[in-house]
C-alpha cells in the first residue's frame, strides 16, 4: 500500500509550486510480468513530457460502433435525472456521463482492451483498476471549456489519491482538431505540484464537474509552466489516443464549431494506490467519480466492436 505523501493545497491563503515525489514511470516488483506495450522511445517521451499520443490505436469500424453506443447513451440518460450525467452550464447539454464501464458493457469492454490497459500497467508497474471513467461530449456550438487544472490536485484532496501513480487514456471517438476544443497540455508540467488556494466545499463535485472554482491553479503559476514547457495541443483522428498523467496540467477551450468533440476517458490507478481518507476530513466522493469498492486488478480482453 502505497503511504500518503501530503501535498498541501486548499488550506492557505498563497499559492505555491513544489516538487514532484515518486517517479512517472514505475518499475514492476518481483513477481509481476513486465509489460512492454511502449517501446523506449515513447516510455521516455511519456517520462519527460507526461503525455503521449498514440495515433490509431483504434480502427475506424470499432471507432463507429463505440460512437453509436455513446449516442445512444446519451439520448437514453438525457432526462432520467440520472446523478453520472453531469449537464453544460447554460444550455443544459450533456457534458458528461461518468461510470460508463458500469453503466455500458462495450465500455467496460473497451477498458480492458490491451492497447490501452497495458500501457497503463506499463507504465505504472503494476496491476491496475479503474478510478473514474466518463465520456466528454463537448458538443458543437455550446461545449464549454474545462479550465487548466492537473486531476491529481483534485483526487489528492478530494478523493484521498496517496500518490501520483495514475493515469488518464483520453480514447477519441470523434476527430480533434484545432478548432474544436482539444485537448491541451503543458509538457513537463507533471514534475511540479500546483498548491492552489481557498478551501474546498462539502459536496464540491456537484459543481465543479459543471464548471471549476476550487483547485484552480494561480494565474502566475500557470504562465511559468507554460514559459517553461509550451503548450500541446492532443489533436488527432479518432481511434487515436491520449495518455496523460494524473499530474500533468491540462484543460481544454469552449467548442464554437459545429462539430463535436467527444472523448471516453478511463482514469487507471496502481492497485498499491488505494484510496485513503480525503483531506480536511471531506466527506468521500461518490463511488461513481471515486471507485472505492471496485478495485480489483484488470484482466486484459480484446475489444470487440460488436457483442
Amino acid at each position: 500500500m502505497q503511504t500518503q505523501i501530503p501535498y498541501q493545497s486548499r488550506d492557505q491563503n498563497i499559492a505555491a509550486i513544489l516538487a514532484r515525489c515518486g517517479p512517472v514511470l514505475h518499475e514492476a516488483k518481483d513477481g509481476l510480468t513486465p509489460q512492454t506495450a511502449l517501446s523506449d522511445a515513447q516510455r521516455a517521451s511519456y517520462r519527460d513530457q507526461g503525455f503521449l499520443l498514440m495515433p490509431d490505436l483504434f480502427d475506424a469500424d470499432e471507432v463507429a460502433a463505440l460512437y453509436a453506443e455513446m449516442q445512444t447513451m446519451r439520448e437514453s440518460h438525457a432526462h432520467q435525472g440520472r446523478e453520472e450525467v453531469i449537464a453544460e452550464p447554460g444550455s443544459g447539454d450533456v457534458r458528461s456521463i461518468f461510470d460508463v464501464h458500469h453503466l455500458n458493457p462495450l465500455f467496460a469492454n473497451l477498458m480492458r482492451d490491451p492497447r490501452v490497459l497495458n500501457v497503463a500497467r506499463d507504465v505504472l508497474g503494476s496491476e491496475v483498476y479503474i478510478h473514474q471513467s466518463r465520456i466528454n461530449y463537448k458538443p458543437g456550438f455550446t461545449g464549454k471549456q474545462f479550465y487548466w487544472h492537473s486531476d491529481f490536485e483534485t483526487w489528492h484532496i478530494e478523493d484521498g489519491m496517496p500518490a501520483m501513480r495514475a493515469l488518464s487514456c483520453s480514447i477519441l471517438l470523434t476527430d480533434n482538431t484545432d478548432e474544436n476544443g482539444p485537448l491541451m497540455l503543458i509538457p513537463g508540467s507533471h514534475q511540479h505540484f500546483i498548491s492552489c488556494m481557498g478551501e474546498t466545499p462539502e459536496e464540491n463535485y456537484k459543481t465543479s464537474l459543471r464548471i471549476q472554482e476550487c483547485g484552480v491553479p494561480d494565474p502566475l503559476l500557470l504562465s511559468y509552466l507554460a514559459d517553461m514547457g509550451g503548450i500541446t495541443t492532443a489533436k488527432g483522428k479518432a481511434g487515436s489516443v491520449v495518455f496523460f498523467d494524473c499530474n500533468t496540467m491540462h484543460g481544454s477551450n469552449s467548442n464554437i464549431t459545429p462539430y463535436p468533440r467527444s472523448n471516453a476517458f478511463f482514469v487507471y490507478n496502481s492497485v498499491d494506490n488505494l484510496l485513503q481518507a480525503p483531506r480536511d476530513g471531506l466527506t468521500p466522493r461518490p463511488d461513481y467519480i471515486a471507485a472505492r469498492d471496485d478495485v480489483a486488478a484488470l484482466t486484459p480482453q480484446a475489444f470487440a466492436a460488436h457483442h
